[in-house]
């Protein structure tokens, strides 16, 4: 019997289809369940819906069935359509009559939605986590290497000398932008639906101003309606945020790939962490990257995936939204393991130090000729001519002494400015607010 069911049987076809794969979703909603309703039955308790007595039953379960999602020792019943009936039965099953008292005041609707709003600010955070972690061995290597020339390229021909410092450099503040839309969409979970009902609101004094708080929300979504409306235009922005970090992580594997092969032959990995071949003992294949690279071009697309599930949908809750989790949720997983592994990649990652030693190299070196001769009164355009016929004659003569001190150029690569704007990023998100709130609640 489900929690709406009146005494009419749901057919087992109607029902196996409909519930699909959410009890499986809904696992990873549990915790946020647990912290809602405990932010729920107190606040119920403050308006008068709920005893003291029977506030303190069912706040002392809650959270001793926290401890036990916590520990791993939670399920979802077949029996039971989803994490919201599970949490009330145990509830109900375990305290008697308080526990069916939790549910006044709110639906599943709103209900489902403070949950993803919890779960996804947890996600933002392991994922700002994970990303810091990969931005900080990023830096490290720019300095390390920062005096290893390397070629630059413009449409994959040779173009100007570049080095390992900026390379590393660059995908280092490519993730400091990926964060600031990151911080976007943390700013979007960070609103509290709860106390919406079903879109509508609901007559019982409920006070919203005191579960934003509870659940260390930075504000409301105060139109009830729209609170409704935002689920999966929130999910759209989180996939959004999370394809940009994909598209940094997915680029700089694409340019590791190019590296490792041995027409390039920039960079190495030791033998343990690449892949071999069945047929031809030189393989050293970087699976890895490819993998990372493939992963996240798959979340690249997730932000279309939703819009095209949720385009044009009436105003209301409708079922189609159920199987955002199923395109969303795993994709968390799968960011953070890249985000985890490239990191743990570079921690092997081998230079090579003497890449521009070879004359086919020269031709990277013929601005620094033009310049120098610019340096000595000839005009830009003169230069540029009598180097490009040097070329032409074969009697260019590189000059491969590089004097490049601008801000963000090979000898002054910025690093400490990136790494002040990351600062800067990460303090925007607040994250000591929220664990403080949610710590507060589970005492």
């Amino acid at each position: 019997m489900k929690i709406w069911q009146k005494n009419i049987d749901v057919d087992s076809f109607v029902e196996s289809f409909t519930v699909g794969r959410d009890r499986e979703m809904d696992m990873h909603l549990a915790a946020a369940d647990v912290l809602g309703s405990l932010a729920h039955t107190r606040m119920l308790n403050s308006i008068g819906l709920m005893t003291q007595e029977d506030l303190n039953l069912v706040q002392k379960e809650l959270k001793n069935i926290y401890k036990e999602i916590a520990d791993g020792q939670f399920q979802i019943e077949d029996s039971v359509e989803d994490v919201h009936s599970q949490i009330e039965m145990m509830l109900t099953q375990r305290i008697g009559e308080a526990g069916k008292k939790i549910h006044a005041g709110r639906s599943r609707n709103d209900q489902v939605l403070v949950d993803l709003k919890l779960y996804f600010r947890s996600e933002i955070q392991s994922m700002f986590a994970n990303t810091e972690v990969f931005f900080n061995q990023l830096i490290t290597l720019s300095e390390r290497h920062k005096n290893i020339l390397m070629p630059g390229y413009t449409h994959l021909q040779i173009a100007m000398p570049s080095s390992f410092g900026l390379w590393f450099g660059a995908y280092a503040e490519s993730l400091v932008d990926d964060l600031q839309l990151l911080k976007a969409a943390w700013s979007i979970c960070n609103k509290n639906p709860l106390g919406s009902a079903a879109g509508y609101g609901s007559s019982f004094p409920l006070n919203r101003t005191m579960t934003t708080a509870l659940l260390g929300f930075e504000d409301l979504n105060y139109n009830v309606v729209y609170a409704q409306m935002g689920r999966g235009k929130t999910e759209r922005i989180l996939a959004q945020a999370m394809s940009s970090i994909a598209a940094t992580l997915a680029k700089f594997a694409m340019d590791v790939t190019l590296f490792i092969n041995q027409n390039f032959g920039f960079i190495s990995f030791p033998a343990h962490l690449t892949t071999g071949s069945s047929i031809m003992p030189h393989k050293k294949n970087p699976d890895v990257f490819e993998l990372i690279r493939s992963r996240c071009n798959k979340i690249q697309a997730l932000p279309m995936e939703i819009a095209m599930m949720t385009t044009n949908l009436p105003i209301g809750y409708h079922r189609d939204l159920q199987l955002l989790k199923e395109n969303l949720f795993p994709a968390f997983q799968s960011l953070n393991d890249c985000l985890e592994i490239a990191t743990f990649m570079l921690e092997n990652i081998e230079i090579k130090y003497s890449i521009l030693e070879d004359p086919k190299y020269d031709y990277l070196f013929s601005v620094e000729v033009v310049n120098n001769e610019v340096l000595q009164g000839v005009p830009f355009r003169e230069a540029y001519k009598n180097i490009g016929l040097a070329i032409e004659e074969g009697t260019f003569k590189p000059s491969k002494e590089v004097n490049h001190t601008h801000e963000g150029s090979i000898g002054n690569l910025c690093n400490d400015q990136i790494e002040r704007m990351f600062k800067e990023v990460k303090a925007e998100f607040g994250f000591e607010k929220v664990d403080n709130a949610l710590e507060e609640l589970l005492k």
